[in-house]
């Protein structure tokens, strides 16, 4: 039996929803979820053209999303050389975030579950992460101009099988998901579903315990400004600032290796990845993408005066976002963001 959180389905009523479909059985699960619980919802698949399978399950989306009266968006990914699981991912969040753009979605849902919670949680443990890195997969995540939501998390991929199977619902099997040339793959076939399998209620409980864990250490700071792609970042603990700067970029969508947060903690300011800076400066962490835009004299001015670091300053001025409106003062004993005079 599948039970969600109601609370799920509050903070979707009235609100303009995307499902990131694949026709697979999880996404399935969750848009019969949905379904049942009378939320309005539009749907996004991508078409990856690996396999002959793929132009089926793409006119079986649009063949639900007619059948129930919602809008079926649908893109062809580019042919990837390399790195295909991390190239796909982008395209895929890439796609999703500019249907959210375009037509105002409010909530997107993905249908991540517990079996794929765990395969997080061990390669990344294989590669030496934090406890912020290991949890992962949240249920629900702040993006700013979006939410993000994964309502199933609790469930394991036996359990919403199940549930497809019960009803008699349609769903595909993606037979690439078994090819162990991708690493996600190895992982699930040789560690995480035989745990949970055996394990299940167990490794339930302990993400939970470690989602609460990572909210204590995650007090340690607090994101006070959010602006675009800009975040700037109140460090209550120094201790905690390769730890803040993992946290925001992931949700931005970059990784940090071991020997980037390494560098994080010893430098106050450098570039990762040659794609985002990262500063600290009396306090405050500032994170933005890294550019090197000629600026006129005049705003390179007004970012000393009101001390925005320096490899933040493109950013700002490319983003034209005014150097006045994210001046930091104390205004009694509380730290808050605003204008200069």
């Amino acid at each position: 039996m599948i039970t969600i959180d109601s609370a799920y389905f509050e903070r979707l009523k009235e609100k303009k929803n995307l499902l990131a479909f694949s026709t697979g059985i999880d996404s399935s699960a969750l848009f019969f979820l949905l379904l049942e619980h009378n939320i309005t919802f539009d749907i996004a698949i991508v078409d990856y053209g690996l396999r002959a399978q793929s132009n089926d399950e793409v006119a079986h989306a649009k063949a639900l999303a007619a059948q129930y009266n919602l809008t079926c968006h649908t893109a062809t990914a580019p042919q990837f050389t390399s790195h295909f699981e991390q190239q796909a991912r982008a395209c895929r969040y890439k796609f999703f975030e500019s249907l959210i753009q375009k037509h105002g979605y409010d909530t997107l849902l993905t249908a991540h579950q517990l079996n794929d919670q765990l395969e997080w949680f061990l390669m990344r443990l294989s590669k030496g992460a934090g406890v912020s890195e290991l949890v992962g997969l949240e249920p629900v995540t702040d993006k700013g101009h979006y939410t993000l939501l994964r309502p199933l998390l609790e469930h394991t991929k036996a359990e919403l099988l199940e549930y497809l199977e019960s009803n008699g619902y349609p769903y595909f099997v993606d037979k690439s998901n078994s090819e162990e040339k991708y690493e996600r793959n190895r992982f699930r076939k040789a560690f995480s579903d035989p745990l949970i399998a055996q394990y299940s209620d167990g490794i339930r409980r302990s993400f939970n315990y470690l989602r609460e864990e990572k909210k204590r250490l995650e007090a340690d700071y607090k994101v006070i400004k959010k602006v675009k792609s800009l975040r700037i970042i109140k460090l209550h603990n120094i201790q905690a600032k390769s730890k803040a700067a993992d946290v925001t970029l992931k949700q931005l969508g970059y990784l940090l290796s071991a020997a980037q947060r390494e560098e994080i903690d010893k430098e106050d300011s450098l570039v990762i990845g040659g794609k985002w800076a990262v500063a600290y400066q009396e306090g405050l962490l500032y994170i933005a993408p890294y550019l090197t835009t000629d600026m006129p004299k005049h705003f390179k001015e007004r970012c000393r005066v009101n001390n925005i670091p320096s490899k933040i300053r493109p950013y700002l001025f490319d983003a034209q976002i005014d150097p006045k409106t994210i001046r930091r003062r104390v205004l009694f004993g509380e730290e808050r963001i605003v204008n200069s005079e």
